[in-house]
Protein backbone atom coordinates (compact mmCIF):
# COMPACT_ATOMS: atom_id res chain seq x y z
CA UNK A 1 0.00 0.00 0.00
CA UNK A 2 2.97 2.33 0.84
CA UNK A 3 4.13 1.80 -2.76
CA UNK A 4 0.83 2.77 -4.15
CA UNK A 5 0.53 5.79 -2.12
CA UNK A 6 3.98 6.78 -3.07
CA UNK A 7 3.78 5.59 -7.01
CA UNK A 8 0.73 8.23 -7.60
CA UNK A 9 2.68 10.84 -5.93
CA UNK A 10 -0.06 11.20 -2.63
CA UNK A 11 3.16 10.59 -0.26
CA UNK A 12 6.66 11.32 -0.23
CA UNK A 13 9.03 9.97 1.54
CA UNK A 14 12.79 10.53 2.38
CA UNK A 15 14.11 7.24 1.58
CA UNK A 16 12.04 3.60 0.43
CA UNK A 17 8.79 1.98 1.76
CA UNK A 18 10.83 -0.60 3.39
CA UNK A 19 12.93 2.12 5.35
CA UNK A 20 9.50 3.14 6.54
CA UNK A 21 8.17 0.29 7.54
CA UNK A 22 11.46 -0.65 9.14
CA UNK A 23 11.86 2.93 10.80
CA UNK A 24 11.55 2.24 15.05
CA UNK A 25 9.49 5.13 17.08
CA UNK A 26 12.88 6.67 18.40
CA UNK A 27 14.14 7.22 15.31
CA UNK A 28 10.80 7.89 13.11
CA UNK A 29 11.19 8.22 9.35
CA UNK A 30 9.38 11.91 8.32
CA UNK A 31 6.24 11.81 5.46
CA UNK A 32 5.07 14.18 3.69
CA UNK A 33 1.44 14.44 1.93
CA UNK A 34 2.22 16.77 -0.94
CA UNK A 35 -1.49 18.23 -1.49
CA UNK A 36 -0.97 19.05 2.44
CA UNK A 37 1.96 20.80 2.32
CA UNK A 38 2.93 24.53 2.61
CA UNK A 39 3.03 26.11 -0.77
CA UNK A 40 6.18 28.33 -2.20
CA UNK A 41 4.28 31.50 -1.54
CA UNK A 42 4.33 30.28 1.80
CA UNK A 43 0.48 29.02 2.20
CA UNK A 44 -1.10 26.00 2.71
CA UNK A 45 -4.24 24.07 2.24
CA UNK A 46 -5.38 24.60 5.66
CA UNK A 47 -6.52 28.41 7.42
CA UNK A 48 -5.50 27.30 11.00
CA UNK A 49 -2.60 27.62 13.04
CA UNK A 50 -0.41 25.43 15.53
CA UNK A 51 -3.05 25.31 18.41
CA UNK A 52 -5.64 23.76 15.94
CA UNK A 53 -3.45 21.25 14.90
CA UNK A 54 -3.37 18.69 17.74
CA UNK A 55 -7.27 19.17 18.06
CA UNK A 56 -7.72 18.02 14.26
CA UNK A 57 -5.23 15.36 14.63
CA UNK A 58 -7.35 13.97 17.57
CA UNK A 59 -10.55 14.02 15.50
CA UNK A 60 -8.80 12.53 12.69
CA UNK A 61 -7.67 9.47 15.01
CA UNK A 62 -10.68 8.96 16.38
CA UNK A 63 -12.15 8.72 13.05
CA UNK A 64 -9.73 6.18 11.54
CA UNK A 65 -9.63 4.34 14.94
CA UNK A 66 -13.20 3.52 14.78
CA UNK A 67 -14.14 0.45 16.74
CA UNK A 68 -16.49 -0.80 13.50
CA UNK A 69 -13.40 -0.12 11.18
CA UNK A 70 -11.46 -2.00 13.47
CA UNK A 71 -13.50 -4.99 13.59
CA UNK A 72 -14.12 -5.07 10.02
CA UNK A 73 -10.15 -5.10 9.37
CA UNK A 74 -10.37 -1.91 7.23
CA UNK A 75 -7.82 -1.13 5.18
CA UNK A 76 -5.75 2.35 5.40
CA UNK A 77 -7.12 3.05 1.66
CA UNK A 78 -10.86 2.82 3.39
CA UNK A 79 -10.22 4.32 6.83
CA UNK A 80 -8.91 7.17 5.05
CA UNK A 81 -12.02 7.24 2.59
CA UNK A 82 -13.73 7.10 5.81
CA UNK A 83 -12.13 10.18 6.61
CA UNK A 84 -12.94 12.08 3.57
CA UNK A 85 -16.17 11.43 3.70
CA UNK A 86 -16.69 12.69 7.17
CA UNK A 87 -15.55 16.29 5.32
CA UNK A 88 -17.85 15.66 2.79
CA UNK A 89 -21.10 15.26 4.21
CA UNK A 90 -23.90 17.53 5.34
CA UNK A 91 -25.48 18.10 8.62
CA UNK A 92 -28.27 15.70 7.30
CA UNK A 93 -25.82 12.64 6.88
CA UNK A 94 -25.79 13.34 2.64
CA UNK A 95 -22.79 12.98 0.97
CA UNK A 96 -21.89 15.87 -1.00
CA UNK A 97 -23.05 19.52 -1.02
CA UNK A 98 -26.56 19.71 -0.96
CA UNK A 99 -26.67 16.04 -0.73
CA UNK A 100 -25.75 15.36 -4.30
CA UNK A 101 -22.72 13.31 -3.76
CA UNK A 102 -18.97 13.19 -4.02
CA UNK A 103 -17.31 14.33 -8.03
CA UNK A 104 -15.26 11.20 -7.69
CA UNK A 105 -12.26 13.31 -9.07
CA UNK A 106 -12.65 15.42 -5.92
CA UNK A 107 -12.45 11.98 -4.14
CA UNK A 108 -9.39 10.64 -6.32
CA UNK A 109 -7.39 13.68 -5.44
CA UNK A 110 -7.42 12.77 -1.51
CA UNK A 111 -7.76 9.01 -1.79
CA UNK A 112 -5.78 6.85 -4.05
CA UNK A 113 -8.29 4.55 -5.46
CA UNK A 114 -8.85 3.65 -9.08
CA UNK A 115 -12.65 2.98 -10.09
CA UNK A 116 -12.82 -0.47 -9.35
CA UNK A 117 -11.12 -0.20 -6.18
CA UNK A 118 -12.99 2.36 -5.09
CA UNK A 119 -16.16 0.64 -5.33
CA UNK A 120 -14.13 -2.15 -3.11
CA UNK A 121 -13.74 0.57 -0.37
CA UNK A 122 -17.30 1.87 -0.73
CA UNK A 123 -18.48 -1.90 0.22
CA UNK A 124 -15.90 -1.69 3.37
CA UNK A 125 -17.50 1.10 4.68
CA UNK A 126 -20.73 -0.15 4.06
CA UNK A 127 -20.41 -3.70 5.55
CA UNK A 128 -18.71 -1.44 8.67
CA UNK A 129 -22.09 0.40 8.94
CA UNK A 130 -19.86 3.80 8.09
CA UNK A 131 -22.30 4.29 4.96
CA UNK A 132 -25.82 3.81 3.82
CA UNK A 133 -27.83 3.87 0.58
CA UNK A 134 -24.05 3.75 -1.23
CA UNK A 135 -23.82 4.10 -5.22
CA UNK A 136 -20.67 4.95 -7.47
CA UNK A 137 -21.86 6.45 -10.91
CA UNK A 138 -19.49 7.48 -13.51
CA UNK A 139 -18.83 10.66 -11.74
CA UNK A 140 -20.26 10.81 -8.21
CA UNK A 141 -20.24 8.30 -4.77
CA UNK A 142 -23.63 9.39 -3.58
CA UNK A 143 -25.13 8.07 0.07
CA UNK A 144 -25.32 8.78 3.29
CA UNK A 145 -23.55 8.37 6.52
CA UNK A 146 -24.78 6.00 9.12
CA UNK A 147 -26.36 8.15 12.27
CA UNK A 148 -23.62 6.64 14.44
CA UNK A 149 -20.83 8.05 12.94
CA UNK A 150 -22.62 11.41 13.16
CA UNK A 151 -20.18 12.97 16.03
CA UNK A 152 -17.61 12.03 13.74
CA UNK A 153 -18.29 14.60 10.44
CA UNK A 154 -17.48 18.18 9.71
CA UNK A 155 -20.55 19.06 8.00
CA UNK A 156 -20.31 21.15 4.93
CA UNK A 157 -22.02 24.35 5.33
CA UNK A 158 -25.98 24.29 4.03
CA UNK A 159 -26.11 25.90 0.62
CA UNK A 160 -27.56 29.25 0.83
CA UNK A 161 -30.37 29.57 -1.92
CA UNK A 162 -30.05 32.20 -4.32
CA UNK A 163 -32.90 35.28 -5.04
CA UNK A 164 -35.52 33.84 -7.29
Amino acid sequence: MVEKLTGCGWLSLPGTPDDLLASRPENATPITVPSLAHRVNGTGPFTFGKKMRPKLSGWAQKVISDKKLRKAKATSASRLLALTLSTQASASRRLGLGGHGVCLNALAALVPAGADELERLVDQLTAADWLTDAALTDTHLTGQLTERVLPLTCPLPTPVAGPR
